[in-house]
């Protein structure tokens, strides 16, 4: 009796095969060089066991975190293969800006590519895509879905609850520094436009824009909007900040004369539906805070 019987031992081997492979399945992990795919696949619950450059992605993207568990591959246009080689992922997941990466990736793991920021596509649907895209592969769909349902309401909430009509309030230019003298403003193609549409606030910039949604021009080109709020999205890069406080050409600008200014922390401006409504819950906060309004200028 002590002895299994051949047909006993077999299948108590086909148990064993069925439990490890239901069990590599539940543990499928991915990994990903691309900032928004990372957020997106966190905030539908998604296992991701490597993401790129977590310093810069908590400076740039903010929320949601990373989770410590999750480890750092390196450069997002230098990924660490040996490290991404310990734990191989069930897939990496690109955008086309790291198309360049797939052969040297592929030795790893298979790699998959989504596209977002496309031109001459709706940025909010595109947004919605990605999401269900990603839930179908991680088998995230009713988490994909929830995402998807609660940003609309979310949206709709902030739309109907802000203080102030749209008449009442003053067209805004999104901005990020590039240096002191140098900005990038967001319009058409921009998750931040894409927001401002959701809410029906006004964007002031009405100039073109590229592919990702944004214009990078001087500051000078600010002072065409004496109108507008700025709202600037953080991180500043280094020393900015102080040589703003001394520049002229800043402090001249008709809005910083008349302290019509917002500063937002860290939003990722390629980002997905995790960052649009990080965007809107700032920006409608710092709107109400700072009670801005559309009034003549004091020129």
């Amino acid at each position: 009796m002590r002895h299994a019987t051949p047909l006993s031992f077999l299948a108590r081997c086909g148990l064993f095969a069925v439990c490890l492979l239901a069990f590599s399945t539940a543990q499928a992990q991915w990994a990903t060089v691309d900032w928004t795919i990372a957020e997106t696949l966190m905030a539908i619950d998604a296992p991701v066991s490597s993401v790129a450059q977590q310093d810069a992605y908590h400076d740039w993207v903010g929320e949601p975190r990373i989770p410590e568990s999750v480890s750092d591959m390196g450069l997002r246009t230098q990924p660490n293969l040996e490290l991404l080689a310990q734990i191989p992922p069930e897939q990496t997941l690109i955008s086309p800006m790291f198309a360049g990466l797939t052969p040297r990736l592929e030795r790893i793991a298979p790699v998959t590519s989504f596209a977002i920021y496309s031109p001459g596509t709706d940025t909010w649907e595109e947004m919605q895509t990605l999401t269900r895209q990603l839930g179908e592969l991680t088998e995230r769909q009713p988490q994909a879905e929830e995402l998807i349902n609660d940003t609309q309401a979310l949206m709709a909430s902030l739309r109907k609850s802000r203080p102030l009509s749209q008449s009442e309030i003053a067209p805004l230019l999104m901005i990020q520094f590039m240096d002191a003298r140098h900005v990038r403003v967001f319009g058409d193609n921009s998750l931040y436009n894409a927001v401002l549409e959701q809410l029906d606030l006004p964007n002031a910039w009405d100039q073109t824009t590229n592919a990702w949604g944004f214009a990078l021009v001087g500051v000078e080109a600010l002072a065409r909007y004496p109108e507008a709020t700025l709202v600037i999205i953080d991180p500043l890069p280094a020393g900015v900040e102080e040589q703003l406080s001394k520049s002229g050409l800043w402090q001249h600008l008709p809005s910083v004369k008349n302290d019509r200014i917002v500063r937002l922390p860290p939003v990722w401006s390629f980002g997905a539906l995790p960052s649009a409504q990080r965007f809107a819950r700032e920006l409608t906060t710092a709107l109400d805070a700072s009670a801005v309004v559309n009034a003549p200028s004091t020129d």
